[in-house]
């Protein structure tokens, strides 16, 4: 008797269905690494510019994921799902392609806005790395400089502020001590 027909009908089913699905991701998975004509016509027919072999439907999604964060207004922000770090992306993988380098041009000011807010936020880790993002993509920007300086001043006047505060915390239990020993 065979393993499969000792089984239990449902544990038959299971083993089969997971087996289904296993070629199915392994042929997926073969016709991906192959570079399939149905991915490399669909980027050729969206307009984007390609590069050769495998990078080719690479970039075409990067530029799709980040047409995506532009409509979605996620310029800089939220980190890993944003349109400089997919633009970024394309542009390792094709250092002269123009809708990305385009597209990163028009949207700086935007983007650069938003780096600015958030420095007003006090979300100051957060315009860190959205500033360094930008200066990514154009380190001689002298908007980036200013915001730079802005968000170092902030930064001391946080810690000014935290050093204020935490001085009054020590004189209000220096306070509390000494009225306890009288």
């Amino acid at each position: 008797m065979s393993r499969l027909a000792s089984l239990a009908p449902r544990q038959r089913v299971l083993v089969t269905v997971s087996l289904i699905a296993l070629v199915a991701v392994g042929c997926g998975v073969y016709f991906w690494s192959k570079g399939g004509s149905a991915s490399g016509s669909t980027t050729a027919a969206s307009g984007n510019p390609s590069t050769s072999g495998g990078e080719d439907s690479g970039v075409g999604i990067l530029l799709d994921l980040a047409k995506t964060a532009v409509s979605e207004k996620r310029l800089v922000a939220p980190a890993g799902s944003n349109a400089y770090e997919f633009y970024l992306s394309v542009l390792q993988l094709d250092p002269q392609n123009k809708v990305a380098l385009e597209e990163l041009h028009e949207s700086f000011p935007v983007a650069s806005a938003d780096v600015e807010r958030a420095i007003n936020d006090d979300n100051l880790d957060e315009a860190q790395r959205e500033l360094s993002l930008l200066r990514e993509f154009d380190s001689t920007n002298y908007i980036l400089s200013l915001l730079g300086g802005k968000l170092d001043a902030q930064r001391q006047l946080q810690i000014r502020q935290d050093e204020a505060r935490a001085a009054a915390m020590q004189a209000q239990q220096q306070s509390a001590g000494n009225g306890s020993m009288l």
